[in-house]
């Protein structure tokens, strides 16, 4: 992954910032919902179009591809290589 800016800390987004997280098997859309004192509350879409909540540390680093948020991971796959496939019907 190419990182375009400087990493930064969860906490530093805005409430309803979009970012990529990489679930178990592949990566999904997130919105920032929530920041309190210990953690932040992302509510992740899910292919089957149903939604869930992810609480993460506050300070969870934020990396840059261009314009697109990625919530950082070890992974070795890329999210352009594993992205999830969501319902065409939308």
């Amino acid at each position: 992954m190419e990182v375009s800016k400087p990493a930064i800390k969860l906490s530093e987004l805005p409430i309803g910032a979009r970012l990529l997280y990489r679930s178990k098997t592949e990566w999904r859309f997130a919105v920032l919902s929530r920041l309190s004192e210990e953690k932040a509350t992302m509510i992740v879409c899910s292919p089957s179009g149903r939604t869930y909540r992810l609480s993460r540390d506050r300070g969870a680093e934020v990396v840059f591809d261009g314009a697109v948020a990625i919530l950082k991971c070890y992974e070795s796959d890329t999210w352009r290589e594993n992205f999830s496939k969501y319902d065409c019907r939308w």
